[in-house]
């Protein structure tokens, strides 16, 4: 097996060319043998690695050997090759009980598949070449291994920064690295420059192990003198390891903070409640009390209210809160907290009070009932009262529209269009969530007020016959007035759009000559009087398209008409001869008298209207005789 020769020459330090002159056995006589071996090949555990020993020159025959060379300098022959023509028959001899075996390539290169700690020796080639004489060099294998994730252990006791010398803070291990790795300490990011000699202020301590393995363990304990800004501070280690080529490794250890012990020096006191605004709390609200000291760990709060001087204790407890449920306005004064600190300064300030002010605000009160009824035209004043603290502000408004500012709503003249829901309204620009409102109706007494809408005409401004028209009148008043019509049809009062007291009925009906004529009235009443509109629809046109249709049908019936009579008149004088003939007369039949011209009488008429059993009308002459 042949590793390749570019990852161990890229672990090998500068070669070192070896000359080895040697002396023949005769006397006088001299040879050389120089040999190319490196001094020193790096390689990471577990790695191959291949040792060189090339003779320079050109040697028919050389025996070349490998041999191990321990602390004591004692050799131990490991493999051998021998030159045989242009080719190297190699044999390894002895492993020394290594797993894997050493192995010799054909190149005569001591092959390592699997670099171990011990494998770090040195190795010696000798090179044979009869009387050319010998030489040997030797090779020193150095190993590396990175070492495991670092681990740390902090001191999980609570640490105080009252004494006055170095505390440990925690041991840093580094395990089953080559060669012994470097451990740093850090705060906050920034490195820890502590001595390794004990004093008060600094300083850690380092201890190195060989393990079974042949691997170092390196254990690092650093030891401070802490202070109150360390609360907040993140300490970690940093091992440092070696690697071939001069390069070097790092691995961090997880970052880890401090449980410190420390008086406390300031405590803050304050009321938090989602409705504070100014220091105002809301009547009925929760209200929380919060207490902080800057000591560690937490100590003991005592809340209190100041009452006559005296301290009333409210609770006590580890939190550093108090709840005050449904808090009201009788609660109000001066609250307090105090932390029992027994390590604190004398100096220190461990007691904080402040003012807890309840807003409250109490229902309205309107001088009105909730309904106010005046006649047309009166005025009136409308007062509204309130109690609350702060003082709160007031405000009226109708329909949304700000009407004024204060206590007093004052209406003067009063129309139908005063009528409504007016609103006092009271708020707390300090306590924005705390307002109330209270309200009262304004009904407005007097005889309907009558508004009409009607259709126009589809053109010309004018109407025809039968044109469809909607009329509408609306109405205010109160009592709400009732509509009529002086026609059927009428829709019922509704409330009309936009409001204002308005109601509203409809009457759709077809446009005659009579309506232009007569109009449409409609009528609003009430108990205080009533009020009447009549629409006109002016002259009103004949639908022309109808006109010639009737005329029409008049033309045909008084065709049809004679169209019957000619038949009929046929049908009587069907039995003679002559008889709806055109161009033929004939003479009387024998035993009829012949009708005189000069009668009363024309003959068709004697002859339609006698009809007897003796037969319809004669001829004579100039009669009917060649007609139908």
């Amino acid at each position: 097996m042949e590793p390749p020769d570019a990852r161990a020459g890229a672990r090998r330090a500068p070669r070192l060319l070896v000359l080895a002159l040697l002396l023949g056995a005769h006397p006088g006589a001299q040879a050389e043998v120089h040999l190319s071996v490196p001094s020193l090949v790096e390689v990471m555990k577990g790695e191959p690695v291949a040792l060189n020993c090339t003779p320079l020159g050109a040697h028919d025959h050389f025996v070349l050997e490998w041999f191990l060379a321990d602390r004591s300098g004692v050799r131990h022959r490991l493999a051998s090759a021998e030159l045989q023509g242009s080719e190297l028959q190699g044999t390894v001899h002895d492993s020394r009980g290594r797993s894997p075996p050493y192995q010799l390539d054909a190149r005569g290169r001591l092959v390592l598949t699997e670099a171990q700690v011990g494998d770090e020796r040195n190795y010696v080639c000798v090179v044979k070449a009869g009387a050319a004489g010998s030489a040997e060099a030797t090779t020193r294998l150095h190993m590396f291994a990175k070492p495991e994730a670092t681990e740390v252990s902090p001191n999980k006791g609570i640490l105080s920064v009252v004494d006055d010398f170095a505390q440990e803070i925690a041991t840093c291990n580094s395990r089953n690295g080559n060669p012994a790795p470097q451990i740093t300490w850090y705060r906050n990011g920034q490195r820890l420059e502590v001595p390794m000699e004990v004093n008060s202020a600094g300083y850690m301590t380092s201890r190195t192990v060989r393990e079974a393995s042949g691997l170092q363990s390196l254990t690092s304990t650093l030891y401070l003198r802490l202070h109150k800004a360390d609360r907040d501070a993140s300490f970690h280690c940093s091992v440092r390891y070696h690697l071939p080529a001069g390069q070097h490794g790092h691995l961090d250890s997880p970052a880890f903070r401090l449980t410190l012990h420390y008086p406390t020096e300031h405590v803050h006191f304050w009321v938090d409640s989602p409705s504070t605004t100014e220091g105002w709390v809301r009547e009925g609200d929760s209200v929380q009390l919060f207490c902080r000291g800057d000591g560690s760990p937490n100590p003991e709060y005592t809340f209190f209210r100041l009452q006559d001087k005296q301290e009333d204790v409210l609770k006590t407890n580890l939190e550093g809160n108090l709840t005050l449920e449904g808090v009201q306005r009788g609660q109000s004064g001066t609250y307090g907290c105090r932390v029992e600190d027994y390590d604190a300064a004398e100096d220190a300030e461990l007691s904080k009070t402040l003012e807890l002010r309840v807003a409250y605000l109490d229902p309205l009160e309107l001088s009105t009932r909730e309904e106010l009824s005046l006649p047309l035209g009166n005025s009136t004043a409308v007062n509204c009262s309130v109690q609350g603290l702060p003082t709160p502000a007031l405000r009226w408004t109708k329909d949304s529209i700000p009407l004024g500012n204060g206590p007093t709503l004052s209406l003067s003249s009063i129309t139908f269009d005063s009528a409504g829901t007016y609103i006092c309204e009271a708020s707390m620009p300090t306590v924005p969530l705390l307002s109330r409102a209270q309200s009262f109706k304004l009904l407005v007494q007097g005889p309907p007020e009558l508004r009409a809408e009607e259709t126009q005409p589809r053109s010309e401004g004018s109407w025809r016959e039968g044109d469809e028209v909607r009329l509408v009148c609306s109405a205010r008043g109160y009592p709400e007035p009732k509509l009529s019509w002086s026609q059927l049809g009428g829709s019922p009062a509704e409330p009309a759009p936009g409001g204002q007291g308005w109601v509203s009925s409809s009457l759709t009906l077809k446009v005659t000559s009579a309506l232009s004529r007569d109009g449409v009235s409609c009528e609003a009443s009430n108990p205080h009087g009533n009020a009447l509109h009549v629409f006109h629809f002016g002259s009103v046109a004949p639908q022309t398209s109808q006109a010639g249709v009737a005329v029409m049908a008049v033309a045909v019936s008084v065709g049809l008409l004679l169209l019957v009579v000619a038949a009929f008149y046929c049908m009587r004088r069907k039995g003679r001869p002559g008889c709806c003939r055109q161009g033929e007369k004939g003479a009387p039949p024998p035993g009829e008298p012949e009708l005189s011209h000069s009668g009363s009488e024309r003959p068709e008429q004697t002859g339609l209207l006698t009809g007897g059993a003796s037969g319809g009308a004669r001829h004579g002459s100039g009669g009917f005789g060649d007609e139908c």
